[in-house]
């Protein structure tokens, strides 16, 4: 009878039991008459032990011989060995190859250095590194804590469109498609916009989904395509915006904690700061950030939008996220609501994180009164006409409504310490990155 199948992850369950493994060859050690294939399964690693005088010879040599990558399940005895990676590992009894890598067109990436690009340009491979297997560990954690505090919190998840008639984050971004009979519709830059009926409808919702802008920019906190998670309250105020923003990033660094230190250890991540990320965030009013900034050799004056250079200037005075309000009602999108008492400035914050990663979070209040909504279309030569529908909220039972979006991509970079946003999605969208 077959032995039963396993994965490397519940190793530890079947001590002394003989398994079968299912996976590829992740590396080869040699050892004159014992040989160390280590497995891979997408669990985890395996350390295998092949000894010459308990296998058939022709065996044995098939062990010797296999080569990085190919496919294989191996049969053995697990045992507990603290020096192995994972504390457990198996005496082999059997191995089937699948598919054996041929040596003549071997696989690319061997442990030696690679530059990015060549990495890059082999993506749907380099996903099999440790390092890459870590951060979409990091990833579906940061997803799942995310579903998982909306979902806990009251919130209905309520699907948005990928194509839109109309912009949300200004007409110079948006992925212009043919849509039928000569009509053009665009890739979403936001499912906010339709929150806000969905928000009339259910009081609080979430979408979360891909979006899409197409910003010429080369800096390593840009894609063309991420991921975005985007809550909106029916009866909120920027306050409540800003609550909501703060309980959910601490709950998200929280279980990232909690069920990804293997992962962090392995990225070299400091995890003294992610404990750090407690409520409450430092406030600060955009006046206040100017002025520091200023303080700080930075030639921003009033009036303009913080780049990346600013807002990791203004962050790195904390250990925690930072939130700023009160930016220029000038540089905010058109559904911004002003502040009542001062116009100029929208009810809108942005979210910093520390250690340089910039903005992850944007959102505000949005305006509820039809006429000044109206107003700020005109102002910005939008069609009136694409946004009927958007406009009959604010005749049909309107009230004041807030929400954010957080981008998944920069939170993990944040969470995970990285460089450069391109490892933190399985296949990046650049400028010039269209490619596996």
């Amino acid at each position: 009878m077959n032995a039963p199948r396993i994965t490397i992850a519940d190793a530890a369950l079947h001590a002394g039991e003989t398994v079968r493994l299912c996976g590829w060859l992740y590396n080869l050690r040699k050892s004159g008459k014992i040989v160390f294939p280590i497995l891979r399964d997408g669990t985890g690693l395996m350390q295998c032990v092949a000894v010459k005088s308990a296998l058939p010879e022709a065996l044995f040599e098939t062990i010797k011989d296999l080569t990085q990558e190919s496919a294989i399940v191996v049969t053995g005895k697990i045992r507990a060995e603290q020096r192995a990676t994972g504390g457990y590992e198996m005496d082999v009894e059997d191995l089937e190859v699948v598919q054996r890598v041929p040596e003549s067109d071997p696989y690319p990436i061997t442990p030696k250095e690679h530059g990015v690009e060549f990495l890059m340009d082999h993506r749907h491979l380099w996903l099999r590194s440790q390092r890459q297997h870590a951060i979409m560990r990091v990833r579906h954690e940061v997803i799942r804590a995310v579903r998982d505090y909306f979902d806990s919190h009251g919130f209905t998840l309520v699907d948005t469109p990928i194509f839109t008639p109309a912009a949300c984050e200004g007409t110079t971004t948006l992925f212009e498609v043919n849509y039928f009979e000569d009509s053009k519709a665009y890739l979403t830059q936001s499912g906010q916009l339709y929150n806000e009926a969905t928000a009339m409808a259910f009081g609080k919702v979430y979408t979360f989904g891909p979006t899409f802008r197409a910003e010429k920019s080369k800096t390593r906190r840009h894609l063309t395509e991420f991921w975005m998670v985007e809550p909106e309250m029916a009866y909120a105020t920027l306050e409540d915006v800003k609550q909501l923003a703060e309980d959910m990033l601490v709950f998200v660094a929280g279980r990232v904690l909690e069920n990804r230190r293997p992962e962090l250890k392995v990225l070299e991540r400091d995890v003294s700061k992610l404990e750090a990320i407690r409520a409450p965030f430092p406030r600060m009013s955009y006046d206040e950030a100017v002025k520091t900034l200023q303080a700080k050799g930075s030639e921003i004056q009033w009036g303009g939008d913080f780049g990346g250079t600013d807002e990791t200037l203004l962050s790195q005075d904390f250990d925690r996220p930072l939130m700023v309000d009160g930016y220029p009602s000038a540089v905010k999108a058109f559904y911004m609501a002003p502040d009542p008492a001062r116009p100029e400035v929208a009810l809108g914050v942005d979210v910093l994180a520390p250690e340089g990663y910039g903005e992850i979070i944007g959102g505000g209040q949005r305006i509820h009164d039809v006429d000044l909504l109206l107003r700020r279309i005109a102002e910005q030569n939008l069609p009136a006409e694409a946004f009927d529908w958007y406009i009959d909220l604010r005749k049909y039972g309107s009230v004041p409504h807030g929400g954010f979006g957080m981008g998944i991509e920069r939170c993990v970079a944040w969470l995970c310490g990285l460089e450069h946003i391109r490892e933190t999605i399985a296949f990046p969208r650049m400028l010039y990155r269209l490619k596996p």
